[in-house]
C-alpha cells in the first residue's frame, strides 16, 4: 500500500458542525422519548414498557389462570427480551398496574407489598408475584390471528407487537400519565361502561358530537372516588381535550364535633396529607382542631378531624377543602396518533379506538375465513374420499409407496396436494359412518362460518355490529358503580362568572392609569402601518406596557422596582379606544416612579410540573426562582428580585429548565445561553452576570426559547424597525459574555427596545409612547441574519417612539 494512501477509519469521518450535530441528536432523543418512552398510543392506551410487560407475561404464559410469577422473573424477560432499559423502571410499571389506587381497573393480579396510598414503595421484586388480571387479557386477545403489526425487538432476535389489539378503549378506561420533551400527557380515568356506552353510541351516530357523547361519559371516574366540582371543567376537557378539574375530598361532619374524610382527590399521598393538616394546625394557620387521627384500614379510608368545643364545622371544612382537601387534575388528552402526538377531544379519541378495532377486527376475519377455506378444502377432500372409499382404499392398496398413492389419488380425482396428504394419513377408523356423518356436519358448520366471515369483511355494518357484540360481552363481565361523583358548583357567583372569557389587550401608562379592551378590535394590519388609537392620554403622559391576556387570566405583574404583584384581568375595567382609562391604584399599590415592565400569566405557570421565574435587570444580571416562591402574593406585592443600586427589572419568562435564554440589549447586542448556567435561588437573591455591556448599553428585554414552539427571535427598535432572525442564527455561548450583535442600532433604527421568541402563527401587538398600537402578523415581518437594519414594524409620528411589544401566541389567535 502507498504511503499517501489514507487507511480506512480515516476514510469513514465526516465533518460536522456540533450545533448541527447537537441539534439532531438532540431531536433523535426527543422523538424517541416521545414515540417510545413517554406517551400512550390512542389504539390501547399504552405506552411501550407496559406493553412489553403485559406481552412478555402473555409469551411466558402468566395468565390470569396460571400461578403468580415472580415479579423479578416478568422483570427480567421483558428487559432481556423487550425493553433493554432499568429494572428498576420496568419494576415501578409493573407495580403501578397492580395499584388499585392508581389504576381504574388493574391490569396486573399482584400478590405481595405493592405499595400503598400513604406513598409507601412496593416491596423488592424477588418478594412479590404477579400474574395478568383478566381484564389484561382482553387487551391481548386474538394477537395470535395477525391482528396487528408486528417489528423487531431491540436487538433483531424475535418480534414484538407495535400495538395490543385492545378490545375495550383502554386510554380512557385506565387513563395515562407522563412527560415527554416539550410535551406532556395526563389523561384521566373512567368508567368501563360508561365508555362502552359511549363507544357503542358512536358507531351507531358517527355525526354525533361531544356533547352526545357526554351523555354517556359524565365525567372521570378516580379509582379513589372523590367528588368532581362543577360540570363546566369536564365539558371544557372533552371539547378541547385540556381542562383542569377540581377534584374534591369526600368528608362529612360527625356527631357536630369531628370531620371524617372517607375518600381523596386521586394521586393524592394520604400520610403527607395528614402530616401537612398536623403542620398547619401546629403552626396556628388551621384553628380550632384538637385531634387528627388516621383509622384508614383495608376497608377504606378514614381520617378524623377532632373539632375543638365551640368551633363551626363548616368554617374548619372550607378551610381544609381550600388548602389540603381539594386538588386540580389538569387534563391533557394528549396520546399517539400514527406515531404522532395529538391532542384528542373526547369523540376523536374514540374514533382512533374504533379505526383501530375496525382493523383487528378485519384482519382477524381475514385470518380466520382463510383457516376456515383451508379447513373446508380438506374436508371436501374426506368427503369426497368417503364417498369413493373402496376405490380409494384399492388405489392405496396398489401403490407402491405414499408418493404413487397421492400421485394416484390426484390423477383419479383432481385432489390438491393438501387433500391427498390428509387422505392417505387418514386413519381406518375414520371411515365409519357415525365418522362420517361428523365429517358432513363439521362441513356444513365451517362453510356456515365461511359466510358469516365473508359477510363481515363485505359489509361494514356487520363489522361495525361485531365490535358492539364484543363490547357489551366486556361490559356485562367488567363493568361496575362509578365511584368519583359530580357535583354542581354550588360556590357564590363571582364577578369573574359575570365577565364574558376573551382575549384582552391590557394598557398601561407611566402615571399609571389602565384599562382593558378586547384584542378582536385590533385586526391584523401589514406591517408598516400607523395603527389606530390605543389610548388617549393626558399631556405630559405615555405608555409605559402593554400586554395580552385573557379576561379569566390571573396575572403577575412584575415592576422595574423589583416587586411582583397578582392581577385579575377582570378587575382591570373595560374602555374605549379613546378613552385614558382609570387609576391603577385601587389595583396595584404601586409607588410613585413605579411601572410594570414584565407580566406572566400564571396558566403558564400551572402548565409546567417543576418551572421557574427568569428574570433580567437592566445592568445585565439574570435570576431565577422556583415559581412556588411566588404562590402567596400580598396585596401590597412582595419583593421578586433584589437590585443594585440604579438598577431596574427589565423582563421576566416563563422556563422549565430545559430552555436556552437570550439577552438582548438596548445597543442590539444579544447572548444565548442555557438556563440551566443560571442556578436557582430564593427571591431576596439578586441573580448573577447573564451579558457583559458595553458602556452606556444597557439591557431591554430577555427570551426564553422553546424549540418546540418557536422558529426566530424577534427585535423590535424605539424608531418602529425590527426583524425575524432563525434561532440558529444566535450560537450557544456560556454566560456572562459579550455576546454578538443582533441589530444595527444606528440613527434610523434608533435602540432595541424588545426583543421576543415567536413562532409561526403568533401575532404580535405593539404600542407606541403615544398610544398608537398596531397587530401585525410575526411572518409579516421579514426575516433577516444578525446584525443587519431590519424593516418598519410601525410607521411612527416624529417624536413618537415604540412603547411596548406582545405577542398574541399562535394557539390563542382568533380563527
Amino acid at each position: 500500500m502507498s504511503s499517501d494512501t489514507p487507511d480506512a477509519p480515516a476514510r469513514r469521518v465526516e465533518t460536522a458542525r456540533i450545533e448541527q450535530e447537537m441539534e439532531q441528536s438532540y431531536i433523535d432523543y426527543a422523538m424517541s422519548v416521545i414515540a417510545g418512552r413517554a406517551l400512550p398510543d390512542v389504539r390501547d392506551g399504552l405506552k411501550p414498557v407496559h406493553r412489553r410487560i403485559l406481552y412478555a407475561m402473555h409469551e411466558a404464559g402468566v395468565s390470569s389462570r396460571s400461578s403468580h410469577r415472580k415479579s423479578s422473573s416478568i422483570v427480567g424477560s421483558t428487559m432481556g427480551d423487550y425493553h433493554p432499559h432499568g429494572d428498576s423502571a420496568i419494576y415501578d410499571a409493573l407495580a403501578r398496574m397492580a395499584q388499585d389506587f392508581s389504576m381504574r381497573y388493574p391490569l396486573v393480579d399482584g400478590q405481595g407489598n405493592f405499595g400503598s396510598i400513604d406513598g409507601d414503595p412496593p416491596a423488592a421484586m424477588r418478594y412479590t408475584e404477579a400474574r395478568m388480571a383478566p381484564i389484561a387479557e382482553e387487551l391481548l386477545e386474538d394477537i395470535e390471528k395477525d391482528t396487528v403489526d408486528f417489528s423487531p425487538n431491540y436487538d433483531d432476535r424475535m418480534e414484538e407487537p407495535e400495538v395490543l389489539p385492545s378490545a375495550l378503549p383502554n386510554l380512557l378506561v385506565n387513563g395515562s400519565s407522563g412527560i415527554a420533551v416539550g410535551m406532556s400527557t395526563n389523561v384521566p380515568p373512567h368508567n368501563l361502561g360508561e365508555v362502552i356506552d359511549a363507544t357503542v353510541h358512536l358507531i351507531h351516530n358517527p355525526d354525533c358530537t361531544v356533547e352526545d357523547l357526554m351523555e354517556h361519559v359524565t365525567g372521570p371516574d378516580f379509582p379513589t372516588g372523590a367528588n368532581i366540582v362543577g360540570r363546566n371543567a369536564i365539558h371544557q376537557a372533552y371539547k378541547t381535550g385540556r381542562g383542569r378539574l377540581r377534584v374534591r375530598a369526600e368528608l362529612e361532619v360527625e356527631d357536630g364535633d369531628k370531620i371524617v374524610v372517607t375518600e381523596l382527590p386521586y394521586q393524592a399521598n394520604k400520610s403527607r396529607l395528614v402530616e401537612r393538616i398536623a403542620d398547619d394546625v401546629n403552626e396556628g394557620k388551621l384553628e380550632g382542631i384538637r385531634d387528627l387521627r388516621d383509622e384508614s384500614d383495608r376497608d377504606g379510608i378514614r381520617i378524623v378531624i377532632q373539632l375543638k368545643r365551640g368551633t363551626d364545622p363548616e368554617l374548619v371544612k372550607n378551610q381544609l377543602l381550600e388548602s389540603h382537601l381539594e386538588s386540580t387534575f389538569g387534563v391533557i388528552n394528549l396520546a399517539l396518533v400514527d406515531g404522532e402526538p395529538r391532542v384528542l377531544d373526547l369523540k376523536e379519541t374514540l374514533e382512533a379506538y374504533l379505526d383501530h378495532r375496525r382493523a383487528v377486527v378485519r384482519r382477524r376475519s381475514e385470518y380466520d375465513l382463510a383457516e376456515a377455506e383451508d379447513r373446508a378444502h380438506i374436508l371436501e377432500g374426506r368427503l369426497t374420499a368417503l364417498e369413493h372409499v373402496d376405490d380409494v382404499v384399492d388405489v392405496i392398496q396398489d401403490a407402491e409407496d405414499r408418493d404413487d398413492a397421492k400421485a394416484a389419488l390426484r390423477e383419479a380425482y383432481d385432489f390438491s396436494e393438501a387433500q391427498v396428504e390428509h387422505i392417505v394419513s387418514m386413519q381406518l377408523g375414520s371411515l365409519t359412518s357415525m365418522e362420517t356423518e361428523a365429517i358432513e356436519d363439521e362441513y356444513e358448520d365451517v362453510q356456515a362460518r365461511i359466510d358469516r366471515l365473508t359477510e363481515i369483511l363485505e359489509h361494514e355494518s356487520e363489522l361495525l355490529g361485531v365490535i358492539e357484540e364484543e363490547l357489551l360481552e366486556i361490559k356485562d363481565e367488567y363493568d361496575d358503580d362509578r365511584r368519583t361523583t359530580i357535583l354542581e358548583d354550588e360556590g357564590e357567583v363571582t364577578r369573574e362568572d359575570l365577565i364574558a372569557e376573551e382575549d384582552v389587550v391590557v394598557v398601561v401608562s407611566e402615571d399609571d392609569y389602565i384599562k382593558r379592551m378586547p384584542l378582536s378590535q385590533f385586526r391584523a394590519q401589514r406591517r408598516g402601518g400607523k395603527g389606530i388609537i390605543g389610548t388617549d392620554l393626558k399631556e405630559g403622559d405615555q405608555v409605559s406596557s402593554v400586554f395580552v391576556a385573557n379576561t379569566h387570566d390571573y396575572l403577575l405583574c412584575f415592576t422595574n422596582h423589583g416587586q411582583v404583584y397578582e392581577l385579575k384581568t377582570y378587575q382591570v375595567p373595560e374602555m374605549s379606544r379613546t378613552a385614558r382609562g382609570k387609576s391603577a391604584v385601587n389595583l396595584l399599590d404601586l409607588a410613585e416612579d413605579e411601572e410594570i415592565t414584565a407580566v406572566v400569566n400564571t396558566a403558564d405557570l400551572d402548565a409546567e410540573e417543576s418551572g421557574y421565574l427568569t428574570m433580567a435587570t437592566r445592568h445585565g444580571r439574570v435570576k431565577r426562582t422556583g415559581v412556588e416562591e411566588f404562590e402567596n402574593i400580598l396585596s401590597t406585592g412582595i419583593r421578586a428580585v433584589e437590585l443594585e443600586e440604579g438598577d431596574a427589572l427589565v423582563d421576566v419568562e416563563v422556563t422549565d429548565g430545559t430552555r436556552d435564554l437570550v439577552v438582548a440589549t438596548a445597543g442590539g447586542m444579544s447572548i444565548r445561553f442555557d438556563e440551566e448556567e443560571v442556578r436557582s435561588m430564593g427571591r431576596s437573591a439578586r441573580g448573577v452576570g447573564g451579558i457583559k455591556l458595553q458602556e452606556g448599553d444597557e439591557v431591554t428585554g430577555i427570551a426564553a426559547v422553546d424549540a418546540a414552539e418557536h422558529e426566530w427571535l424577534l427585535t423590535v427598535t424605539d424608531n418602529g424597525y425590527g426583524k425575524r432572525t432563525a434561532i440558529e442564527d444566535y450560537r450557544q455561548q456560556s454566560r456572562y459574555g459579550k455576546g454578538l450583535i443582533d441589530i444595527k442600532t444606528d440613527e434610523r433604527n434608533g435602540p432595541a427596545c424588545t426583543i421576543e421568541a415567536v413562532g409561526p402563527g403568533d401575532h404580535l401587538v405593539v404600542m407606541s409612547e403615544r398610544g398608537q398600537i398596531m397587530r401585525t402578523r410575526v411572518e409579516d415581518v421579514s426575516t433577516f441574519g444578525r446584525n443587519t437594519m431590519g424593516v418598519t414594524v410601525m410607521e411612527l409620528h416624529e417624536g413618537d417612539d415604540v412603547a411596548s411589544v406582545a405577542v398574541v401566541p399562535e394557539r390563542r389567535v382568533e380563527a
